[in-house]
């Protein structure tokens, strides 16, 4: 693929979206850019909660290395740079309409952004939702996937040059309670509020093109920064009853509940309908963007996608490292004394595949052990004794 073929970047971030409800095939949204492009079915979260790992698709960079370690304690570190800060500087007019508390001004994501719309409203007891710590709470505070697409197209529309837009939908984020019923074979109100947003990611996207800007020469990148344990709903659940009470949604704990995330890419000379099962990182996500364009750089902890984009397929597995800090503010209020933030490592074995996650208590010597072949729902782990550093 020739970097000059694109003119546009679209990037979606679909928050709180599960990779087996995405990859359900009850989202027309998804599954037309699915076809239309390259799905990456073993994609890894940097973290389980907003701000952290939108900062890692947004730099290249760990946690470690862009700052944002805490849901409220961290803006982004100053010698970090962005996607959007590098686009602009390119000539590129850069736009985003953000939908919840995680991606406010205060995090230092807008920079780059030429017009950045993080606008929500307050919470229902009158509070600002950007002083809570609590994740559950924080989705009270929403703007709707509507809102988005026409703010979204709004500034679309007053742009006649090359662009990058960034849509971000928060609407399967608790409190699960979908507007409309796009999805009649939704298995619950969470998937219902994921096919609520697959809906408006379509009207986006024809938005997009009844606006004149073709498919054909604009990159699309479909994300979601975590994923959602529903203490019960699926198989592999571990939150509330399940073992984990101070788990809510996602935040605190490292399983591919929360870590396990739909990635994918389609673009002017990318393959269409093809589906990657080697293990990447939404770390990789600006390096890849950035090569296509021939502005690549060696400064990135993520790794560029372009291999797995040749036609003769190919492509290594990436070891995928993921952190949460975010039980330290969570034991703050008392109640969970104990709570240590934790740190993983999943590995993949292309030649056998078999897949291996090594989770471990930061500052403690307790580490777990999973067989995601013989143990998928990580039920069984096994407890280890040896101290392990987390190394980004």
């Amino acid at each position: 693929m020739e970097g000059q073929q694109v003119r546009n970047i679209l990037f979606v971030s679909l928050d709180t979206v599960r990779a087996d409800v995405a990859y359900s095939g009850k989202m027309p949204g998804i599954e037309s850019l699915r076809r239309n492009g390259i799905t990456f079915r073993q994609a890894i979260s940097s973290a389980p909660f907003t701000p952290s790992s939108h900062a890692s698709v947004f730099t290249g960079l760990q946690p470690a290395r862009h700052g944002i370690r805490h849901l409220l304690r961290e803006q982004l570190a100053p010698q970090a740079t962005t996607l959007a800060e590098r686009l602009k500087s390119a000539g590129y007019a850069t736009g985003a309409v953000v939908s919840c508390p995680g991606l406010n001004k205060w995090y230092g994501m807008n920079r780059g952004f030429d017009h950045y719309d993080d606008e929500i409203p307050l919470l229902p007891d009158g509070s600002d939702p950007l002083t809570t710590p609590d994740v559950k709470k924080r989705g009270l505070a929403l703007k709707r996937a509507p809102l988005v697409v026409e703010r979204a197209l709004d500034w679309l529309g007053r742009q006649d040059g090359p662009f990058f837009l960034f849509a971000h939908f928060f609407d399967a984020h608790w409190p699960y309670e979908p507007p409309e019923d796009f999805c009649p074979e939704a298995a619950n109100p969470y998937e219902g509020e994921v096919a609520y947003s697959d809906h408006y990611l379509q009207v986006l996207l024809r938005g997009i093109e009844e606006l004149g800007h073709s498919p054909a020469d604009t990159l699309i990148v479909c994300f979601s920064d975590h994923g959602e344990d529903l203490a019960g709903w699926y198989p592999n659940d571990h939150a509330g009853p399940l073992g984990h009470p101070y788990e809510e949604g996602h935040g605190c704990l490292l399983f591919d509940t929360t870590q396990h995330v739909p990635l994918v890419i389609g673009g002017p000379g990318l393959p269409a309908g093809v589906e990657v099962d080697c293990q990447v990182r939404l770390v990789d996500i600006a390096p890849t963007v950035l090569d296509l364009l021939g502005m690549a750089g060696d400064d990135f902890d993520g790794l560029s996608l372009t291999e797995f984009f040749r036609p003769e397929g190919g492509g290594t597995s990436r070891p995928a490292y993921s952190e949460t800090y975010y039980p330290e503010e969570r034991r703050a209020g008392g109640e969970y004394p104990g709570l240590a933030p934790l740190a993983a490592v999943r590995l993949q074995d292309d030649d056998q595949g078999g897949r291996t996650k090594v989770v471990w208590e930061i500052g403690t010597d307790t580490v777990e052990l999973y067989d995601l072949r013989s143990d998928p729902d990580e039920h069984n782990g096994q407890t280890l004794s040896s101290p392990v550093t987390p190394r980004p």
